[in-house]
């Protein structure tokens, strides 16, 4: 065999979100892209904030020499003073540069937060449903995944995750607003979290990471808080990107950022460090660091994609699907009119409305859909997911 025996079961386990993508592309060719309907990946068709193009315009008519080349391993310091300024701001907490590394991407930075704490056999806490690729991050470097479940309105129950936290406990990664249901953890729930984290290691004598996954951030609808975990838990780690504020996500330009407080956190930053180039990221894109040093406060239109949530999920409601109303994010998580959910996204398939199975995100029973998409998408899908509601009796 030419692949090693767990890349080859992860391959056949595969990407759910990648396999409905490419099916997506195949059936455009075959019907014609106006008569697909593909709401299956995170894939924003939102353009970028005119910020972001007059500042890469200025990087571009104006070259400084050497911008191109390497720099500091974390990134430039311009950048990370930025980032730390900005989370200053926002948190009330005295970020500075040297608590920021720059990453390719929020996948990257969780790439490296792992490679960096995880011993062989150290076991990462993640939440279902979960953004599937977490499983395979935690395996990278050795880790083992343990996954809990969620309540009703896809919250983390804090009970079950007690009981699964061990003395082998190296961290918990959260992701809010969570992709794919669109939840936003309440202050309450992160305080109460960051107090059982707390309490845990007290108890075994350990250093847990809270990780943070805030690649979605800044998406917030019907005038919700963020709340930062930075303020319940000392030992805490944001990983973010730019991807979906900026509408940036080929860019593949984020960042990590630790807890100024975080017991050990000189140790820590240095190794972070260390894993953003030797696991081959050396460091993030130049061109791009430049270009975001100055719109850490520019966000894409949060009311445009609002705006498409409550088409979507009003037109669903009124056809007789179960969802939890998205606070965030561009996803919806639908309670499947059928128990196999991969058989019901098979069914949409034939009115050529592509969404992925809950099973692709560790809960079977529901399906996933994506608004970052153009009005016509989402108004064609329609039909499709009306005719599936008729023939399954929800309307």
């Amino acid at each position: 065999m030419s692949v090693s025996d767990n890349v080859a079961r992860r391959m056949a386990e595969g990407s759910w979100i990648r396999r409905m993508f490419e099916e997506g592309a195949m059936l455009k060719k075959r019907y014609g892209e106006e008569h697909v309907f593909d709401l299956s990946i995170g894939n924003p068709v939102m353009e970028p904030p005119p910020e972001f193009d007059r500042e890469l315009k200025r990087l571009v008519e104006s070259p400084k020499p050497g911008m191109h080349r390497y720099m500091e391993n974390a990134g430039y310091a311009e950048t990370r003073a930025a980032v730390a300024a900005q989370l200053s701001q926002e948190t009330g907490i005295k970020f500075t540069m040297d608590d920021i590394v720059m990453t390719c991407g929020a996948a990257g930075g969780l790439n490296v937060v792992l490679k960096t704490i995880l011993n062989p056999g150290d076991e990462v806490i993640i939440f279902a449903p979960y953004f599937a690729e977490f499983a395979n991050y935690i395996d990278n470097h050795g880790g083992v995944t343990v996954v809990v479940a969620t309540d009703e309105q896809f919250v983390p129950r804090l009970d079950l995750l007690e009981a699964a936290i061990s003395s082998k406990t190296k961290g918990v990664i959260i992701n809010s607003p969570n992709n794919p249901t669109g939840v936003v953890y309440s202050w309450d729930f992160v305080r109460q979290l960051g107090s059982l984290l707390g309490k845990k290691e007290a108890e075994y004598g350990t250093q847990i990471y809270l990780i943070s996954d805030e690649a979605y951030r800044k998406i917030i609808y019907d005038g919700l808080n963020y709340p930062p975990v930075f303020h319940h838990h000392r030992n805490s780690i944001a990983v973010s990107s730019h991807s979906k504020d900026l509408a940036l996500p080929g860019e593949r330009i984020g960042y990590i950022a630790v807890h100024p407080a975080c017991s050990g956190r000189e140790e820590l930053v240095n190794g972070l460090v260390f894993c953003n180039r030797i696991l081959g990221f050396v460091n993030a894109p130049a061109l791009m660091q430049r270009v975001v040093r100055n719109l850490q406060h520019v966000t894409v239109s949060v009311a445009q994609y609002q705006r498409k949530r409550d088409f979507l999920y009003t037109h669903l409601i009124e056809m007789g699907y179960s969802v939890v109303k998205p606070q965030g994010a561009f996803y919806m998580f639908p309670k499947s009119p059928l128990e196999d959910d991969v058989a019901f996204v098979s069914e949409l398939r034939q009115w050529h409305v592509l969404t992925v199975p809950g099973l692709g995100f560790g809960m079977s029973g529901y399906f996933r859909l994506s608004y970052c998409v153009d009005d016509r998408t989402l108004e064609g899908s329609l039909s499709g997911f009306k005719e599936a509601a008729q023939k399954f009796k929800l309307c």
